[in-house]
């Protein structure tokens, strides 16, 4: 999507990346579907296989190839048929609502395509291949770099290029991951015998993927809420800056909650062994490396903001729009690495209640009474504002309970 965003600016136009921006929240349902059925499928698969039950493992993998598939097909369709009044509901105006039409659709069909992959990619890594799964997402990543702009200069399809791109793209992927699975030589493979929905491993899948599920579900009502703001106070073109400031800074998240999912199936593992000491390391480690990715994004939006933002575009005014929101944004960064590390940490050991608090907090709980306030007396200013706000508070309460939980650690240990 960071590579489309890039495209699409150089390609399209500033009412492109605008139009881009409007379906960010609808992308994030999309994913939210995805990550409920795989992020939830890995975890346990690293449980199961940290408690040596190679069977439940099993079972988990074709349960989420089946859920993946319903998932998509369910939400996909539906969505589809209501595109145009979801989009303007989202802050589309008249003159992006095409863009963003054009982009979704798109998008929407190749959903299964989508979900089969994210879903199994990261039960793939969750078994004992993060080799393997980093390939594919390599590789999807590496064949969107070279078809998106064939798609867009070259074929003239606009919008729509970007976004079949990124579909064929995923194709590509889900065969490799596909093929992963269908082979019996791997330790976790497809097998018939297991390959029926079973109430007990549907429920545990959702109950732990209920976190980064209403993560994404939060973070779309929030893009909702900051869409409709920025329209409110700048117009459409405050709307694209907000879609330059989110892709930029998404590359930090993005690679942060990689490295967080490097970390789920090693903490899960050893969660279900006991081994409490072997938790706490990696925990750390990860916590250093997120930190260290978050100042980086720190420390290029306050020094080369207008730089980061050209990538996406050469439109003077929406360059200064991007360049200042930016600047504000990234007032608190270096801390959002670990607020993201501890939320997903919970949810690797299985503490779903606590990981999904987390989630809420940040964007409902605190982020969208900062937006339904602040810009009553700051305007543009005001929206830009909240996300450091809340980004300093809700880091403040992922320690405080990472705190207490390791205080509880240590006394199950002695």
């Amino acid at each position: 999507n960071i590579i489309d965003s890039i495209f699409i600016g150089h390609g399209v136009g500033a009412l492109a990346i605008a139009g881009l921006a409007i379906t960010f929240p609808l992308m994030n349902l999309v994913v939210a579907f995805c990550t409920l059925v795989g992020i939830g499928g890995a975890t346990i698969s690293s449980i199961f296989l940290g408690q040596k039950d190679k069977v439940r493992a099993t079972e988990a993998v074709h349960n989420v190839l089946i859920m993946c598939i319903i998932n998509a097909v369910c939400f996909g369709g539906l969505t589809f048929l209501f595109l145009d009044s979801i989009l303007l509901f989202f802050g589309a105006s008249h003159d992006t609502l095409p863009y963003a039409r054009d982009f979704m659709q798109v998008i929407l069909l190749g959903t299964p395509i989508t979900y089969v992959f994210i879903g199994l990619n990261n039960v793939m890594r969750a078994t004992g291949y993060p080799r393997k799964a980093m390939f594919s997402s390599l590789l999807t990543v590496g064949c969107n770099i070279i078809l998106a702009p064939i798609f867009i200069f070259s074929f003239d399809w606009g919008i729509r290029g970007a976004a079949l791109a990124t579909v064929v793209s995923q194709t590509v992927a889900m065969v490799w991951v596909l093929v992963h699975f269908a082979n019996k030589k791997n330790f976790i493979h497809f097998d018939r015998r297991y390959s029926r929905l079973k109430v007990r491993v549907v429920a545990k899948i959702f109950s732990i993927g209920m976190s980064p599920f209403l993560m994404n579900v939060c973070a779309c009502v929030v893009v909702i809420f900051i869409n409709n703001a920025l329209q409110h106070t700048g117009g459409d073109l405050a709307i694209g800056a907000y879609g330059i400031v989110n892709r930029t800074l998404m590359l930090f998240v993005m690679i942060v909650m990689g490295i967080t999912q490097g970390m789920q199936p090693i903490v899960g593992y050893n969660y279900g062994a006991k081994q409490y000491p072997r938790v706490a390391k990696v925990l750390k480690i990860t916590i250093y490396a997120a930190t260290i990715v978050t100042t980086t994004g720190f420390l290029m939006g306050m020094f080369i903001p207008r730089l980061a933002v050209s990538i996406f575009t050469t439109h003077e005014e929406l360059v200064r729009i991007s360049a200042k929101g930016l600047r504000i944004v990234v007032m608190f960064f270096p801390i959002v690495g670990f607020q993201v590390v501890t939320s997903n940490f919970f949810q690797s050991i299985g503490m779903a209640s606590k990981a999904i608090f987390l989630s809420v907090s940040r964007q409902v709980l605190i982020l969208i009474p900062c937006l339904l306030i602040l810009p009553q007396f700051y305007g543009q200013l005001g929206v830009w504002i909240s996300m450091p706000i809340s980004d300093l508070i809700a880091s403040l309460i992922a320690g405080t309970m990472l705190w207490w939980q390791f205080k509880q650690f240590r006394k199950v240990s002695v």
